[in-house]
Parts: structure tokens; sequence; C-alpha cells
């Protein structure tokens, strides 16, 4: 039996507050579940969830290639942090986790493909003998990493880049062929730009808390490894990742929630009682209070009139676009591929920036279509987003020239795809979580009122669920405050 929350007094007595969720990406779908109870079975809130596009999900997208179902979007999600896969059980996809088969990545660089290095965290060692090992680095680059662990502390104060302390502990060489394409496959930036508070932030710690990087690292890493049952890292859903966001939206419809696409918001006003939602199509809704869970653009435009202040800082939001090129092939077509896929550091001039054996990698496409063999490429990054422009068959083409001279694939995909994400993922550069607390400190001068999305703490899909939850919360709160 579900529990309600007191209702503000714009609302009839005794009747639940009424939140508007603009956007429907997961971070929305998230806020709504959450003001529904999917999840604890609270029920907190009626639900009106408005999105722009046709479908829900952003970019959590399944499609089809050559007969196969596939992922054309985000793939997997981040397994050690609990609340992307809380969520998936809370709306019935318990059953469907499936953590990868392999997990067994190298970097092609320096002219071959060779093994990623174990022992690291975001591409900081932890033990050099067992980088040493790999090939990724030269012997020079090598002899500069094995300095970290003479040289004096590293001075980091609020914040810094990525590369920048990487490089002054471990020398150029460690952020170019491993922290680079790490990080660029989150991110799709620049590691130099990177905030380490903002994206690696158990790194800022080993900084702030010790000398060395690589002692620092390799004690971490011990202290995760004396878990007895340690989870896997990843963990995928078997049909794809692009289930989830139908399966939230499904749940919350049966849950009295009633979620519309195709339905773009052109005005935010504030009132007396609550909140005002104007449509590109002239419709007015009313609510108690408004969960914006939008990328930061349309975010600062919505809230121009309303909170100068934070629309000017969302306007300073960075984004990265960024194209997924799909090849499926006939297995009797192909040699064999090792492991689960390969980094590419942009410093070495290839054309993708990374390759994902996608049949290799998940066991329930390998399952549903053992005749057939799914990879995938990564184009584009930060400030090189021309790429995108480039037609479908100029992406595949340039994808295929690489896997050939990376791994030797020489067959002809019988049928392709190609997805572009532009302006896809925000970027956190140096200060970001500074300006995030401005945004946020700004919004909560508007009660009733929160944000959330891959644009504030974290763009990863278990981080975009918890900012979900923490709005829906922020907003719960307030009508509660409201009401006394």
């Amino acid at each position: 039996m579900h529990s309600t929350t007191p209702a503000p007094s714009g609302s009839p007595t005794g009747a639940l507050p009424h939140v508007l969720v603009i956007g429907g990406g997961i971070a929305g779908l998230a806020a709504a579940a959450r003001l529904r109870g999917i999840v604890d079975g609270t029920e907190r809130a009626r639900v009106t969830l408005l999105e722009a596009s046709p479908r829900f999900g952003g970019k959590l997208l399944s499609g089809e290639v050559g007969g196969v179902g596939v992922d054309l979007g985000a793939e997997s999600m981040l397994a050690r942090r609990p609340e992307a896969i809380t969520l998936a059980r809370a709306v019935g996809l318990g059953d469907a986790l499936q953590p990868p088969t392999t997990a067994k990545a190298s970097i092609w660089t320096r002219g071959e493909l060779r093994p990623m290095p174990t022992g690291h965290l975001m591409g900081v060692p932890g033990d050099l003998d067992a980088l040493a090992a790999t090939g990724v680095l030269s012997p020079e680059g090598l002899a500069r990493a094995a300095e970290d662990e003479t040289l004096p502390r590293t001075e980091i104060g609020e914040d810094i880049g990525v590369g920048e302390y990487v490089a002054a502990r471990l020398g150029r060489e460690v952020v170019d062929r491993l922290v680079e394409p790490l990080l660029g496959g989150v991110y799709a930036g620049h590691a130099d730009a990177i905030s380490l508070s903002a994206a690696v932030p158990q790194l800022l710690a080993i900084a702030r808390r010790e000398r060395s990087a690589i002692e620092g690292v390799h004690a971490a890493l011990a202290a995760v490894a004396k878990n007895p049952d340690p989870a896997p890292v990843f963990t995928g859903i078997d049909g794809g990742i692009g289930r989830l966001p139908g399966a939230v939206a499904d749940a919350c419809r049966a849950a009295g929630a009633e979620l519309r696409t195709d339905t773009p918001v052109a005005a935010l006003r504030r009132t007396a009682d609550g909140w005002t939602v104007v449509t590109e199509g002239g419709g007015v809704l009313t609510a108690d209070a408004v969960v914006l869970a939008v990328p930061a653009p349309v975010a600062a435009r919505l809230l121009a009139e309303l909170a100068p202040g934070a629309a000017a800082e969302l306007g300073e939001v960075e984004y990265a676009g960024m194209a997924l090129v799909t090849l499926a092939y006939r297995r009797a077509d192909l040699g064999p591929l090792p492991g689960s896929g390969f980094l590419v550091p942009p410093v070495d001039g290839r054309a993708i920036k990374a390759s994902t054996f996608s049949s290799n990698k998940w066991g329930w496409l390998d399952k549903a279509a053992p005749d057939r063999f799914v990879l995938r490429t990564s184009l584009g990054r930060q400030g090189e987003e021309a790429v995108l422009d480039l037609d479908d068959a100029e992406l595949v083409a340039l994808s295929r020239a690489d896997l050939r001279e990376a791994a030797g694939i020489t067959a002809t995909p019988y049928a392709h795809a190609v997805t572009r994400w532009r302006a896809g993922l925000p970027q956190y550069p140096v200060g970001h979580p500074q300006r995030v607390a401005r945004i946020e400190a700004a919004v909560a001068a508007l009660p009733g009122l929160a944000l959330c999305g891959a644009a504030y703490h974290g763009v990863g899909i278990p981080a975009c669920v918890a900012d979900g939850w923490r709005a829906a919360a922020a907003v719960t709160k307030d009508l509660v405050s409201g009401a006394e």
C-alpha cells in the first residue's frame, strides 16, 4: 500500500501535489518514477512528464542493424553505483541485467593492439611492472612515469585538469596514451580541460592524501581487491540498455503518471500558486512544482527571466558531439577478434577513437544472433565535431580503414547504421563543481523548482538516475515545507 506526503496549500485538501517533469531522458524518467513511488512505494506527487522529441530515453536508444537488435547509444552502465540497477529492478528488468562476457580491452597505439594495463585508475597506473609488460609506453615514457615515486607533492588547489595533474606526476605519455583515450570514451573531451574533482574524484582524494599517485592508486585498488565478492564494474541489459527508458516509462504510466512525447516547452513561469508551463503548441499546464530535466542550453532558455544568473551559467556549459558507426558482419566472414574491443589515443592520429566488439562483449547478443557479428566504432570529440558532417558512407569507410589496420578486419559488413549524437555529452571543465553550485544556489531561490541531468553531477546512467531522484526529493521537500 502506498503512503503519501502532505499536499501543499495550493492543492485540493487531501490531494497529492502535481509535479511537471520537463524532459524524458533517463534523469527525467527517474525523477518521475521517484515521485510516483515506483522504487520505494511512497507516492509523492501526481506527475506529468513532457518530452520534446518523439521518444523517451535521450542517449539511451535501441535499434536494429541487419536484423540484429543493438544499442545505438549508451550500451552499459556502472554497476558499482547502485542507482541504475535499483531502478532497472524496480521496473522489472532485474533478471535481464548481465555483466559483460569479457572486459579485456586493448589499446591501439604505437602501431599495434596492446593489452589494456591492469591495476589502473582512469589510466593512472598502480603497478609500473604491469604497465611495462603491455608495451603501451615507450622506455622513455616508463622512466618518466617512475619519477612519480620521488617527485615532491603536486599542489592541486581547489581543482585541476586531469591531464595537468597526471602529466605533472607521471609525464605526458601516460596522459596521451592511457588517460586521454579512457576519459575520451566517457566525455568525448580533452584530459587537460576536464576537471579532476568532477570527473575522477577518487584520484582527487589520492592527490590530496598522497604524494605519489602510483602508490595512492595501488593502495586504493588493493582496498577494493579485499572485497571477497566484488561486483562487476559494468553491467548491461539483455536486449540492450535502450530497453531501460521504455520500461521506466511503462512503469510510470502504470503508476498513474501522464507522459507525453512531441511536446516541447516554450515558457516556464512562476505564479502565486505554483508554476505554469506553456508548450510550443500553445498548451498551458499548471503545477505545484517543476523538475527541469533538459540539456543546459534548454534550461538556460527557460530560466532566462526567472533566474538570469543561473541561465548565464547554464549557457556556458559546453557539449561535445560524437558519431557511432555500427557494423554487422556474417561471422563466417571474420576471423577471431580478441576481447571486448580497443581504445585509440588521439595522439596516434586515427579517425576512430574506440571500437567495441559487441558480439564478444555481450553474451545476449551472441546468443540472439550466433551467426552474426556486430561491432561499433566511435568518432568525434569536443572541438573535432566536423567529422559528424561527413555522410554515412564516409564514416563507414573511415571506420573500416582503421579496423583493417588495427585488427585485420577485411570483410565487408552486410549492414550498417550511423548514429550522430550532436551536442550529446556535457563537458566538465576545471571549476565545473563550483559552476553547478552557483546554478543550484540561484535555483534554490525559486521553491518548487529543481534541475537534473547529465550537465550537473555526472554523465553516467547511475549518476543521472541519482540526480533525478535528488531533484524529486528537492521539490518534495519544498512542497511539504510550503504546506506547513
